[in-house]
């Protein structure tokens, strides 16, 4: 038995061994906007119901461990006291990766995860169109955990108005849970899929994606591409150049293949095929050939 004294482990191991061994946690989608009206969207895993009557949710943005920052989520419900909280299922779950990304303030996270915002009824942060469940709350309370780089400041929210898919109810009006396909978060790269089990999303914090809303229409407006396909192709940092998509298909004869015959439906499939196998950079590779 590993035995460890919290004290003398570094913020980020600790960090580490507690997401992993408490887990899987559901995921607060939480959506906000700054005191000048600008949105803000972000996932957070430190998230529970904690009571009903009244209905009571927490979640909790971390102090940065980098370098002792604070997240917008956290200053905007401090300005605002308004939080929307999307929950997430599987068909989304790249596009929320992907607004983890550390993007500058007053960047907008719905145009770059490709989610969209829609208006909600009480408060003035917006919900997620594609959320199967959308939670309007205004917060009572926050209570900071701590000052240094990895303590929590828990919002404790209070429901005021729910929205809920229909198309995830049972014939009794009931959530049923195959239908809403939640996801959670373990540690690393690692999530679950509650009627599935585990599989895993790269990491976006360390780049900076380009983000859905910088890739081209004809890929966007494609039938063969869902959600989680664009939220991986937006979580690159750069795209291939014109040198290595060249050499790329020289070498490859099933791609010359398919270009030779022009068809663009033939295209999109095989770059879905890389995708599905998470080879994202051959995937743009494919897309972007004699383009």
């Amino acid at each position: 038995m590993l035995t460890l004294d919290p004290k003398e482990l570094s913020p980020a191991k600790l960090q580490g061994y507690l997401q992993s061994a408490v887990a899987p946690r559901p995921i607060a989608f939480a959506s906000t906007i700054d005191k000048n009206g600008k949105p803000n969207l972000s996932p957070f895993s430190f998230f529970n119901i904690f009571s009903s009557n009244p209905p009571i949710l927490v979640f909790s943005p971390a102090r940065r461990v980098r370098d002792n920052s604070i997240k917008h989520t956290l200053i905007n419900c401090q300005e605002t006291k308004q939080v929307v909280i999307n929950v997430v299922n599987y068909d989304i779950v790249q596009q929320m990766s992907l607004s983890s990304t550390e993007y500058p303030d007053g960047v907008n996270e719905f145009a770059k995860s490709g989610l969209t915002a829609i208006p909600s009824d009480i408060v003035k942060p917006y919900r997620v169109a594609e959320s199967p469940v959308q939670l309007e709350c205004k917060v009572n309370e926050i209570i900071a955990l701590g000052t240094e780089g990895g303590a929590g400041n828990m919002i404790i929210c209070e429901v005021v108005k729910i929205h809920i898919n229909e198309a995830i109810l049972d014939s009794n009006g009931i959530i049923d849970p195959m239908k809403i396909d939640l996801v959670s978060r373990l540690g690393g790269n690692w999530y679950s899929r509650a009627n599935q089990g585990l599989f895993e999303v790269q990491k976006p914090i360390v780049t900076l994606g380009i983000g859905v809303d910088a890739i081209p229409d004809f890929i966007k407006k494609s039938s063969i591409f869902n959600g989680n396909d664009l939220g991986k192709l937006g979580n690159v940092e750069s795209l291939p150049t014109s040198e290595e998509i060249t050499i790329f298909v020289k070498q490859n004869f099933e791609v010359k293949g398919v270009l030779s015959a022009d068809d663009e439906v033939k295209k999109h499939q095989l770059a879905k095929e890389y995708l599905d196998k998470n080879e994202v950079l051959t995937a743009w590779k494919v897309l972007l050939a004699n383009q």
